[in-house]
């Protein structure tokens, strides 16, 4: 049987460096986007899909024949607050609402840090912030990102789905700053975390944050580990590359996004 994963958004930032870490044999992706995605390399088993996650007809043809879906798709940073709502909150209930429809039990939710971004760094637990504690969002963002985590729980308590939230950190191919030796989700990591999450057996509704086993994390990785997850990598590799003055330290895990006026683009 063939093994179909829709992931939306699959010409994002994450969705780019996914692809290739997520293809398996046996396995078919299904890339949604808005944006022209490269057309399937040398044996690359893809399908492209070109339209919007908010229109219910497209999501609808999108989910046929899938087994499970990952949906990154919406606005990443700050933006009005009519676009934010519109795209990541209208745009998960129309992702939900298809996948629902189509039987699929199993859907990976796209959360952020910036659902949390208000908890401060300096906890002074042991454990670390952990990937259920309630959302403290920084922006209009965050906000949009605590309401896909309440949408995932919905749907998951009335229908029965399996419905896993990742509070991704900073998933790039490595560090930026001081903020970023903390909250770095490698994307080797990351994609060990949506396997992890494709493959754990009835795991319910769960939220979870998305971060490499960083020397310096705040954010606890218990939830993840026990559904499977197991980073290899470490941000502490760069920080030779970055100045960890602790005068340059956030004070919140949000870092910037807790500065950014609400509802104006932000380049972060």
């Amino acid at each position: 049987m063939v093994e179909r994963i829709l992931i939306t958004g699959a010409a994002g930032g994450v969705g780019t460096l996914m692809r290739p870490r997520l293809a398996r044999p046996g396995r078919v992706l299904r890339l949604l986007d808005l944006h022209p995605l490269p057309e399937p390399g040398p044996g690359e088993r893809v399908e492209l899909v070109t339209g919007s996650l908010t229109d219910p007809v497209t999501m609808a043809a999108a989910c046929r024949d899938v087994d499970a879906i990952i949906h990154l798709g919406g606005i990443s940073r700050e933006d009005a607050w009519d676009r934010v709502l519109a795209a990541n909150i209208d745009g998960t209930h129309t992702v939900l609402a298809a996948a629902c429809e189509a039987g699929i039990s199993r859907v990976v939710l796209a959360s952020s840090n910036h659902a949390a971004g208000f908890r401060e760094f300096d906890t002074g637990d042991p454990e670390g912030i952990a990937g259920e504690s309630f959302p403290r969002p920084d922006t209009y963002y965050g906000v949009s990102k605590a309401a896909v985590e309440a949408l995932g729980s919905l749907y998951h308590s009335r229908f029965g789905m399996d419905v896993l939230c990742l509070r991704i950190g900073s998933c790039f191919e490595r560090p930026a700053d001081l903020r970023g030796l903390s909250m770095w989700l490698s994307p080797d990591d990351g994609a060990r975390l949506f396997e992890a999450c494709l493959a754990a057996e009835r795991p319910g509704f769960q939220v979870l944050w998305a971060v490499s086993d960083n020397t310096r994390r705040v954010v606890s990785l218990r939830a993840a580990e026990a559904l499977g997850y197991r980073s290899r990598d470490d941000a502490e590799r760069y920080a030779g590359e970055i100045d960890t003055d602790p005068a340059l330290a956030p004070k919140y895990i949000g870092g910037a996004f807790c500065e950014t006026p609400l509802g104006k683009p932000n380049p972060l």
